[in-house]
């Protein structure tokens, strides 16, 4: 079937209030679009991103994610896909990181993520974005496991932990390490993030490949 031209639709626009449907048409026959989601029926686009407060934490993120997918067979880490999180919901999360099979979320026959997958990062300006309001509550109710932003202009990083039916931070521990509750040896050193030492980020990453807990993980997966 061909797409729909797009002199046919209107097209996309911040504020449109669309189901999730007409939202997907649209976005389809505006294949120049980089980035539009849907929240709570409201469409969301991005503006341009900057390289320092988004591009570096963000490729910084994706380096640590995909770093414990190679150690981890049967997680997948994915940048920027779009999620058919719910009916009134379809949010384009920076990267996300899902339990292939038996997990929470599957692929759709045209590709794309439907359910809610275990892990989702958001780049955040400050506290005041989306992602740290209308996200969060979307995520939230739709039960993903864990949430993380990362306030670039705040200098800070959240880490939140769906526990019956609501989000609590998920803290550092005394080493100053937060360590994954969904996604065993998944060690983050959250300090060393924010203060750009992408190495020490990695070796505490990997000390965390090293317990039993992850060994144990990954037996799990592949049965």
């Amino acid at each position: 079937m061909m797409p729909t031209p797009l002199k046919s639709l209107p097209p996309l626009e911040n504020g449109d209030k669309l189901t999730r449907a007409e939202f997907e048409r649209r976005y389809n026959a505006m294949p120049r679009l980089k980035k539009a989601e849907l929240i709570e029926e409201i469409v969301y686009m991005a503006s341009p991103l900057r390289a320092k407060s988004h591009g570096k934490p963000h490729a910084q993120i994706l380096g640590w994610l995909i770093t414990y997918e190679a150690a981890t067979p049967g997680v997948e880490v994915l940048d920027n896909a779009t999620v058919r999180l719910d009916t009134h919901n379809e949010p384009q999360p920076d990267a996300l990181l899902r339990i292939e099979t038996g997990g929470q979320s599957t692929i759709s026959e045209d590709d794309y993520v439907e359910g809610s997958p275990e892990l989702i990062v958001e780049i955040a300006a400050s506290s005041a974005s989306i992602d740290l309001n209308q996200k969060h509550n979307i995520y939230r109710r739709n039960q993903v496991r864990e949430y993380l932003v990362w306030r670039t202009y705040d200098g800070a990083f959240d880490w939140f932990c769906w526990q019956n039916g609501q989000y609590l931070p998920l803290n550092v521990d005394t080493d100053g390490i937060i360590r994954s509750t969904a996604f065993p040896g998944l060690w983050l050193a959250k300090e060393r993030l924010l203060a750009g030492d992408l190495a020490q980020v990695l070796a505490s990453l990997q000390q965390g490949l090293a317990t039993p807990e992850h060994q144990t993980f990954v037996k799990q997966l592949s049965r």
